[in-house]
C-alpha cells in the first residue's frame, strides 16, 4: 500500500464489515457529504451528486440495521482523515518522498510534527464572521484555487461561506462557474453605488452553504474611483459589515497587486492566508507582501494579523521545491501551514468544470489536502468574539 501524508474523505470502513468486526474493500461504499449517498468518485457534475440525495434515507435506514449511528462511529458525518487508502502513487509522491518514515513519526512535509487536526462539530449559530484575505502579489501562487477548495471544505464541515471575488480579472467567478461578463451587478457596484444592497449582488454556489460576491472588469475602475473618497481604504470593509452575522468566514481573493484594492481586504480582513508557490520567485516577495501587511496593522487595521503561509504546488521531487519550502519554514516557523497543497492535474479540470475539487474529484488526495487545510484553519483562524 502506498501511503502519503494526506489521507482523503474517501477510505471509511463499510457498514456490514465495520459491526462485524470483518475486512472490508475501502472503496466498497459510496462516497459522502454530509448524510447524503453521492454516488461512486467517477461522478463529476453538481447535477448528478444532486440527484442522488434522495438515497441518503437508504443510507441512515442501513446504519440502523446494525445498531449504529454516526456517533457510535466516533466521526461524524464525515470520512475517517486517518483512513489509509490508494492515492494517486505520482501525486503522493509529491507529498510524501518518505511515506513510511512520515506515517510513522507523523513528520508533515514542512519537516515539523505533524499535529492531528481532527473533524469539526457542527455549529449550533453562524457568525459573527471571520474575515481571510487570501493574498499575494504575485500571480498564479494558488489564490484563487485556494479561496474556492477552503470555502469549498468549510462548507461541508457546516460553516457558512461567503467568498469575495475582488480581483478584476473575475477568476473566482469563472472558477464557480459564473460568467462575469453577463453580471449585470457585482461587488465594484456594490462599493460604489450607495443605496445597493448585498443581497442584490449575492449569488448562491452549487455549493451547500457556500454564497459567492462576484466580480468583473468594472472593478478596475474602483482603484481610481475611490483615489477621490473620504475614508477610501473602509470601502470594502463598509460593504461586507451587514453580511458578517449570516457566516462563519468570509474569504477575500485579492488581486495580485499591492494597490487600493487589496489594501481594501487587508483592511476588512481579520487575518491572512498567504499561498506561496514553492519557486524561487515566489519566495522573493513575501517579505514586501508581510511588509505592507504591518503598515496596515499600524495605520488602518490594528486587528490583522498574518494567520499562515501555505505552501502551494509543492512538488518534493525536485531539490528547489524542498529548498523553498524549507527555507520558509526556517524564515516564518510556526505562521506556515502544516498542510501543503501539491501539484495535481486535478486543479486545472475543476477550473474548467466550475466547480471545487472536493466535489469533482471527492476522494483525490487534493480534496483530502484542502479538507486538513480546512481543520487547521479552524484550529488557527477563531471567529470573532
Amino acid at each position: 500500500m502506498n501511503e502519503s501524508t494526506f489521507a482523503p474523505g474517501g477510505g471509511q470502513s463499510g457498514l456490514a464489515e465495520l459491526a462485524a468486526g470483518q475486512p472490508h474493500d475501502d472503496y466498497a461504499r459510496p462516497a459522502t457529504v454530509g448524510t447524503a449517498e453521492i454516488g461512486s468518485v467517477a461522478v463529476r457534475t453538481f447535477e448528478a451528486r444532486q440527484s442522488g440525495a434522495a438515497a441518503g434515507a437508504d443510507y441512515d435506514a442501513e446504519l440502523g440495521a446494525y445498531g449504529l449511528s454516526y456517533a457510535d462511529l466516533g466521526y461524524g458525518p464525515y470520512d475517517d482523515p486517518d483512513a489509509e487508502y490508494e492515492p494517486d502513487p505520482e501525486y503522493a509522491a509529491t507529498l510524501a518522498p518518505d511515506a513510511a518514515r512520515q506515517r510513522r513519526e507523523r513528520v508533515g512535509p514542512t519537516g515539523r510534527p505533524l499535529p492531528y487536526f481532527p473533524i469539526p462539530a457542527p455549529v449550533a449559530e453562524h457568525g459573527p464572521a471571520q474575515i481571510i484575505a487570501m493574498c499575494n502579489q504575485k500571480g498564479g501562487v494558488g489564490k484563487t484555487t485556494s479561496t474556492i477548495n477552503l470555502g469549498a471544505a468549510l462548507a461541508e464541515y457546516g460553516r457558512r461561506v461567503l467568498l469575495v471575488d475582488f480581483d478584476p480579472q473575475g477568476a473566482l467567478s469563472v472558477g464557480l462557474g459564473v460568467n462575469p461578463m453577463e453580471l449585470d451587478v457585482t461587488v465594484y457596484n456594490l462599493l460604489m453605488e450607495r443605496g445597493l444592497t448585498a443581497d442584490e449582488v449575492l449569488l448562491k454556489t452549487a455549493v451547500p452553504g457556500m454564497d459567492l460576491l462576484p466580480s468583473n472588469i468594472d472593478l478596475s475602475a474602483a482603484e481610481v474611483q475611490l483615489v477621490s473618497e473620504v475614508a477610501r481604504e473602509s470601502a470594502l470593509a463598509r460593504a461586507l459589515k451587514p453580511l458578517l452575522p449570516d457566516y462563519d468566514y468570509v474569504i477575500i481573493d485579492c488581486q495580485p497587486s499591492l494597490g487600493l484594492l487589496t489594501v481594501n481586504a487587508l483592511t476588512a480582513a481579520h487575518s491572512v492566508i498567504v499561498p506561496l508557490e514553492c519557486e524561487f520567485f515566489a519566495l522573493r516577495g513575501v517579505a514586501l507582501l508581510t511588509e505592507t501587511i504591518e503598515k496596515v496593522c499600524e495605520r488602518l487595521n490594528p486587528e490583522l494579523r498574518l494567520d499562515g503561509i501555505l505552501a502551494t504546488m509543492y512538488d518534493s521531487r525536485t531539490v528547489h521545491s524542498r529548498e523553498v519550502l524549507a527555507r520558509v519554514v526556517e524564515a516564518f516557523g510556526d505562521h506556515v501551514f502544516h498542510t501543503v497543497i501539491g501539484r495535481t492535474v486535478r486543479f486545472p479540470e475543476t477550473t474548467v468544470a466550475g466547480e471545487p475539487i472536493t466535489t469533482y474529484a471527492t476522494n483525490s488526495v487534493g480534496a483530502a489536502a484542502y479538507r486538513q487545510l480546512a481543520r487547521e484553519v479552524l484550529d488557527r483562524c477563531r471567529p470573532a468574539e
